[in-house]
C-alpha cells in the first residue's frame, strides 16, 4: 500500500470515528473538524486542522508529492488515538448526572427561597 494511499485511508477512518464517537455527520475532514472544534481538545484540533488542510492534496497526483508524510501520520495517529479513548456511556453518564445535579440544585434554591419567604411573612 503506498503512503498517499495510506494516508486517504487514515483521513476516511478519522471521519468516520468523528461520525461514531462524536455525531458529526459531514463528508469532508475539514467540514466534520469544524463542527467538532468545541468537543476536541486544542492539540487534536489543531492535528485535525492539520489533516483536513492535506485532505485535497492527497487525492492530486502532484500535490500530493510535497506533502510532508510522517506528519501526516503522526496527526492521524493522534487524533485517532483520542477519538478511540472517548467512552460513549461514559459521557453519556456524565451527562445525565449534570442534568441531575442542575436539577437537585434547583430544588435545592427553590425550596430556600420558599422557607426564606414564609419565615418573612410570619408563617413559619
Amino acid at each position: 500500500m503506498s503512503q498517499e494511499t495510506d494516508i486517504q485511508s487514515r483521513i476516511a477512518q478519522t471521519i468516520e470515528l468523528l461520525r461514531k464517537k462524536l455525531g458529526v455527520r459531514d463528508k469532508t475532514l475539514a467540514a466534520s473538524v469544524r463542527r467538532a472544534k468545541r468537543r476536541l481538545p486544542r492539540r487534536i484540533y489543531k492535528q485535525a486542522q492539520v489533516l483536513a488542510k492535506a485532505e485535497p492534496m492527497v487525492e492530486h497526483p502532484k500535490l500530493r508529492l510535497v506533502l510532508d508524510t510522517p506528519a501526516l501520520e503522526k496527526a492521524a495517529e493522534d487524533v485517532q488515538r483520542h477519538l478511540n479513548g472517548i467512552n460513549l456511556a461514559d459521557r453519556r453518564w456524565g451527562w445525565v448526572l449534570g442534568v441531575l445535579g442542575s436539577l437537585a440544585l434547583g430544588l435545592l434554591v427553590l425550596s430556600a427561597a420558599t422557607v426564606a419567604v414564609l419565615r418573612w411573612r410570619g408563617f413559619i
